[in-house]
């Protein structure tokens, strides 16, 4: 009974040994969405499966591709924006997902793929000071670039990924067109003459979340782009500012494994966890962002007053563009090389 008893012992240590053993490494961007991810996904997931979490910030794929191609990868899962992430699987830095071990059976249609999982859903719209612009600001993409009925500076983002096709709308292309004339190098340089007619007031062209959130809290522009959720925050601190989600982009952050993970197996399983309705009803709780998976509406947790406000609801995904991976894919690489070019002109 005795031999028994520290046989049973044995086993319980080395069970305990070999899930404290279980580590991943997770790097999101930072600012008030990441903090949004660590207190809804990140440290309950940590605590409720005994994986430890190490957190890091990046600067997206172009840091996944530095470390896969030179063969020292160290991060585990990666937070990207849908686009980058088709963008990348192309590329063949991802692993590919197993959802046999991650269950995406109540995920809303289109927020996962093979390399790729949703984990929150998003909006870029254009936001304004309202003690500059007024209460009244612009109700479309021609309004924010229209500098005559909407006089001051502008901000706008300084990569590729959402910049075109508020140009192309803002230049009379209807939304349902926008990819079909973006399907062509003409088309994209369309797109970036109408962003260079802009640029005399452009002051900033913004790089993270948290730049956009702080030209609006510190009252730097007038009006930017940028991602709903971050200008939700930033009232909550005190900017004014204002939205307006009539053609703005849906779209989808999600989460990747890079190509050569060390914990590749304790990543899926990780993956798998936060992705339960009862990790993603948390996260509107801290950042204005739509949960992917559908069943996380129905656990009570999201106050209705909340959801109405979300970009996921079925009211204001009518009056959003929805992001096309296809596209990204195809003219990601070329678009942000000539998007640069005007950049530095």
């Amino acid at each position: 009974m005795k031999k028994l008893s520290i046989l049973t012992v044995s086993a319980t240590l080395l069970a305990t040994t070999a899930m404290a053993d279980k580590s991943v490494t997770v790097a999101s961007w930072g600012g008030s969405y990441q903090e949004a991810q660590s207190k809804a996904l990140f440290q309950p997931a940590a605590a409720n499966t005994g994986i430890e979490v190490k957190e890091e910030t990046y600067g997206g794929m172009s840091d996944v591709r530095l470390q896969v191609n030179t063969g020292q990868v160290t991060l585990d899962i990666v937070v990207s924006g849908s686009g980058s992430a088709a963008r990348a699987a192309e590329e063949g830095l991802l692993e590919k997902l197993d959802y046999d071990v991650i269950d995406v059976s109540t995920f809303i249609p289109g927020t996962y793929d093979d390399y790729c999982l949703g984990g929150d859903v998003f909006s870029t719209v254009y936001a304004w000071n309202t003690a500059t612009v007024g209460e009244d600001g612009p109700q479309s993409w021609a309004d924010f670039f229209d500098t005559e009925k909407f006089p001051g500076s502008r901000a706008y983002r300084g990569k590729v990924a959402g910049a075109l096709e508020p140009a192309l709308m803002a230049d009379g292309v209807a939304p349902e067109d926008v990819y079909s004339v973006l399907d062509s190098e003409e088309g994209i340089e369309r797109a970036i003459d109408k962003i260079r007619e802009l640029k005399p007031n452009i002051a900033v062209f913004w790089s993270s979340g948290a730049q956009q959130a702080q030209l609006m809290k510190d009252g730097e522009v007038d009006m930017t782009t940028g991602w709903n959720g971050r200008f939700d925050n930033a009232k909550a601190d005190g900017a004014k500012v204002a939205y307006s989600f009539n053609q703005a982009l849906a779209d989808y952050d999600c989460f990747a494994i890079p190509k050569g993970a060390p914990n590749k197996d304790v990543a899926m399983e990780f993956l798998a966890e936060i992705s339960k309705a009862e990790y993603q009803d948390d996260l509107p709780k801290y950042i204005t962002y739509g949960p992917t998976n559908k069943a996380a509406y129905e656990t009570g947790e999201i106050d209705p007053a909340v959801a109405a406000s979300l970009p996921s609801t079925p009211e204001n995904t009518a009056k959003q563009l929805p992001i096309s991976l296809e596209w990204y894919s195809k003219w990601e690489t070329i678009a942000a090389e000539m998007y640069q070019e005007m950049l530095t002109e």
